[in-house]
């Protein structure tokens, strides 16, 4: 045979799943880059905001083995402690994570401007709403209470602690889609500000929309982010630009108040029987 058919999915999005700290909380995902530092600092290591955020997006106790793995932390840590950092100092630091991760948490959990909006055009266009996290469920219901003070309910909440593995695997918006009983995967968006989000939505056979401004590519509040000099910020932003897009992302946008412009060139692509 000379051709061969296939199926092809023409519908419409069906659902977008969302991540938290920096996407639709935190402005610049401070909270959790800063206990990562505070942890390493109580065991004596100093480690830079840059090296903090740089595995961001996966499963805490992944990513504090993220960090003990970096060649400039372990030197560190050889330094100081004459030998490299063990799993069993990658547990310890985990458990010490916890407790101070739950006391910062609620001040790090106003919705970032726009979401509301995004929210509200996401059920207009009858989208299901997921979410899902690298935090645990004990921090993650003090952000769902938080935000659905604020407005935000979403229709499913995934942690990393509920699946085998987290982020950069598909498994989170895996159990995202089986708990909304969304399907096929190509009829969902994951927006996502890190890069092993997007590559968990790009695992799942996702369509993926990058942030870039409000999340962990530049990590600065809002009020920080305002009082950048314009060449500077554009600077920073093509660079999370430029980061996001060598993930893969579909399409990278400043923040979440951008995603139904994109939501409806995704539709148009779904519509002349596209794949992500």
């Amino acid at each position: 045979m000379e051709f061969v058919f296939r199926r092809s999915y023409r519908g419409p999005l069906k659902a977008v799943i969302l991540d938290w700290a920096g996407t639709t909380v935190d402005y610049g995902s401070r909270a959790p880059a800063m206990i990562f530092v505070e942890v390493f600092k109580q065991r004596g290591v100093t480690i830079t905001f840059e090296e903090a955020r740089e595995p961001m997006g996966m499963a805490k106790k992944d990513h504090i083995r993220k960090i003990t793995q970096m060649k400039s932390v372990a030197q560190r840590w050889q330094d100081i402690h004459g030998q490299l950092p063990s799993e069993a100092d990658v547990e310890a630091m985990y458990e010490e994570f916890i407790p101070l991760q739950l006391e910062a948490l609620a001040d790090y959990t106003d919705l970032i401007p726009g979401t509301r909006a995004a929210i509200s055009d996401f059920q207009r266009r009858g989208l299901k709403i997921g979410s899902n996290t690298g935090y645990n469920r004990e921090m993650t219901n003090i952000l769902l209470a938080e935000a659905r003070i604020q407005g935000y309910e979403p229709d499913s909440t995934v942690c990393a602690s509920e699946v085998p593995a987290g982020r950069p695997e598909p498994w989170m918006a895996l159990k995202n889609a089986m708990e909304m009983r969304v399907y096929p995967m190509e009829a969902i968006v994951k927006i996502d500000d890190t890069v092993p989000g997007i590559e968990e939505g790009l695992n799942a056979r996702m369509w993926t929309i990058g942030l870039v401004q409000t999340g962990n590519e530049i990590g600065l509040s809002e009020a920080e982010i305002k009082a950048l000099a314009p060449e500077i910020l554009q600077t920073r932003l093509e660079q999370g630009y430029q980061r996001l897009s060598h993930a893969g992302a579909h399409y990278v946008i400043d923040g979440i108040w951008e995603a139904p412009r994109i939501l409806d060139e995704i539709s148009n692509r779904l519509n002349y029987g596209e794949r992500p």
